[in-house]
């Protein structure tokens, strides 16, 4: 059966046919038919035998071999080299594409759109160089507005890819007003920007960077949570806990995701009742699992076993989790054990088996544009390859 490849090799060929009979008709009007005509139409047919066959190399070998290059037949060139992309044959798209190229006869929004096909061969080749150089030089010509937008963002792509996190803003920055989808992902790279001047010490940078960031997506967890880092680094532990609260109204999901940073500024401010109030305010917005473990574990080491199982038990019965079940069976055996007990019930010991085996190699974060998953927490995907996706699973087996 033809695949998707062999059915648009098909669709080249009949555009080729078309291409073929309409010059065969314009010569007629004027002369003859000559045996080299007969000729190509001959390779057409030998082209179309191959691709019934199943055998596409030849059939697009054929096809170009078939073809001259001129006003008619370019078009065909850009998709033949487009479909040997798409199969994973970049070096022959750039064969063809650099042959377009080297035809004097072509007019400046087709060599434009030539050029733009050649970078992305090279971007599946893995020569960034090469293609970042190409893309500059098309984006300093004068050509048709319809391609600036697909070269920028190939170059923004690109330029993500080897984390110069300035040169991706500035190119992107005038497309904000026309493209405002763009912001999130800026904002993301002024957050990049912030870590790397943190690493360096650098604070008063990371600052203007994090501003820049929330002015850019209001709605950038990320920024805050870097900024709460600062205002820890400086011991200014209500104002990291006044970030944090901020993330409540930006976006429910992370909620899980500060927890650490939440609990370290509480403590570290010797406020461990603060931090229990914070956290029960937090579980009556949204009773997430890692809320109520966390509370759990304050009561734990504050007032013992069970009053934590007390506490956790009901919270449990209201939002039930896997997760949050496998914490309270654990409180359950140590229960047991201190009061005495040499060994835990062998319903409880089966019961946590059965929860650790039901947890083992569980996710924790999924991306919510293509399903990607993993245990720690991404800011951009690494199939999609968008920023902000990756957020905590809700549900029985999550949060």
């Amino acid at each position: 059966m033809l695949d998707i490849t062999l059915l648009g090799v098909l669709f080249v060929a009949i555009a080729i046919g078309y291409g073929l009979g309409f010059r065969q008709a314009s010569r007629r009007s004027d002369e003859r038919v000559t045996p080299t005509s007969s000729g190509l139409s001959r390779d057409y047919f030998v082209g179309l035998n191959y691709l019934l066959n199943e055998q596409p190399d030849e059939a697009i070998n054929t096809f170009i071999n078939t073809l001259d290059v001129n006003s008619d037949t370019v078009e065909t060139h850009i998709t033949l080299g487009k479909l040997f992309r798409s199969r994973g044959e970049a070096d022959k798209a750039v064969s063809i594409h650099q042959n377009l190229l080297a035809r004097p006869a072509l007019s400046d929004a087709t060599n434009a759109k030539v050029q733009l096909e050649l970078a992305r061969d090279f971007v599946a080749l893995g020569v960034h160089d090469r293609a970042q150089r190409l893309l500059r030089t098309l984006l300093d010509q004068d050509h048709d507005s319809d391609l600036r937008y697909p070269a920028k963002r190939l170059l923004i792509d690109l330029l993500e890819r080897e984390k110069d996190w300035q040169s991706a803003f500035d190119t992107a920055a005038p497309l904000f007003k026309q493209y405002p989808n763009i912001r999130r992902a800026a904002a993301h790279w002024q957050c990049e920007l912030a870590e790397n001047n943190m690493e360096n010490a650098s604070r008063a940078l990371a600052k203007r960077h994090l501003k820049k960031a929330l002015q850019l997506d209001p709605h950038c967890v990320r920024a805050n949570l870097l900024f709460a880092d600062l205002e820890m680094d400086n011991a200014r532990y209500s104002r990291a806990i006044d970030r944090l609260a901020r993330i409540v109204d930006q976006d429910n999901a992370h909620l899980t995701t500060m927890v650490p940073a939440l609990k370290r500024a509480y403590l570290r401010n010797d406020d461990e009742a603060g931090l229990e109030r914070h956290l029960r305010q937090l579980i009556e917005i949204s009773p997430y699992t890692s809320l109520i473990i966390e509370l759990g574990e304050l009561v734990h080491r504050r007032d013992g076993v069970d009053p934590a199982i007390s506490v956790t038990g009901d919270l449990l019965s209201q939002a039930p989790s896997l997760r949050g079940l496998n914490y309270l069976v654990d409180l359950y055996i140590e229960s047991q054990r201190l009061q005495g007990r040499s060994s835990p019930d062998t319903r409880l010991m089966l019961l946590k088996y059965h929860t650790e085996a039901l947890l083992k190699n569980r996710p924790r974060h999924r991306c919510l544009r293509c399903g990607f998953t993993s245990d720690a927490l991404q800011w951009q995907c690494p199939t999609c390859r968008y920023w902000g996706t990756i957020k905590p699973i809700i549900g029985v087996e999550g949060e």
